[in-house]
């Protein structure tokens, strides 16, 4: 009778063991991505990374996660489509772009040799805001665009700032319709941060 206890006590340590172990390796996945206030309440600690980056680099929450919101929805391992031969064989990808930000190999490697943040990640949320924190504040210097411009600083996000510069977006009539839709996100995300902030500060302080 002992023994039966003491094999229901393991095997239940081992399975909240497990569930605890299956919580901690799961990635969290707004369900509604049109609501910043949702996708905040969800998971206060990107919140909270998207708080210290604008703190660090000056541009809105609004901006850094409507530009996130175009780039990949905020799923943490996105990738650009690829095309295979005779629907069997997987061809290379047209840009080795990834993760929330979709950032390229190279400008990443910039962006972590410059930013002191070596050790970064592509698919983690801190990592990737803080990325976009970091190129925008880079535009507005280069490029004096203004880090409350949505539409402007996606146009030099996409097409680099060497583009932005060269006004390759100019024969992109495509783009320009996708930098009015990060502008008009932009502009939601702001509304509804709005109602939900004082909240947020209260949850993410509260753990100090």
């Amino acid at each position: 009778m002992l023994r039966q206890k003491i094999r229901l006590i393991f095997v239940s340590l081992m399975f909240a063991t497990s569930l605890l172990l299956v919580s901690a390796c799961s990635t969290y996945q707004p369900k509604n991505t049109n609501n910043l206030c949702d996708i905040f309440l969800g998971e206060t600690d990107w919140y909270e990374a998207a708080r210290d980056a604008q703190h660090k680099w000056g541009t809105p929450i609004y901006v850094m996660m409507a530009i996130m919101h175009q780039e990949s929805r905020f799923v943490a391992d996105a990738q650009p489509q690829r095309d295979w031969f005779l629907g069997i064989i997987p061809l290379p990808r047209d840009s080795s772009a990834f993760g929330y930000a979709q950032a390229q190999d190279p400008v990443w490697g910039e962006y972590t040799s410059q930013s002191g943040n070596s050790g970064a990640d592509r698919d983690e949320f801190e990592d990737a805001i803080d990325f976009i924190g970091w190129y925008t504040d880079g535009s507005q210097k280069r490029l004096k665009l203004s880090k409350w411009d949505a539409y402007g600083q996606y146009l030099a996000y996409h097409e680099g700032r060497g583009g932005y510069e060269r006004k390759t977006y100019s024969g992109k009539p495509w783009l320009k319709k996708v930098a009015r839709k990060v502008k008009a996100r932009s502009s939601q995300y702001n509304r509804q941060l709005k109602t939900c902030k004082s909240k947020l500060d209260d949850r993410v302080d509260s753990w100090f």
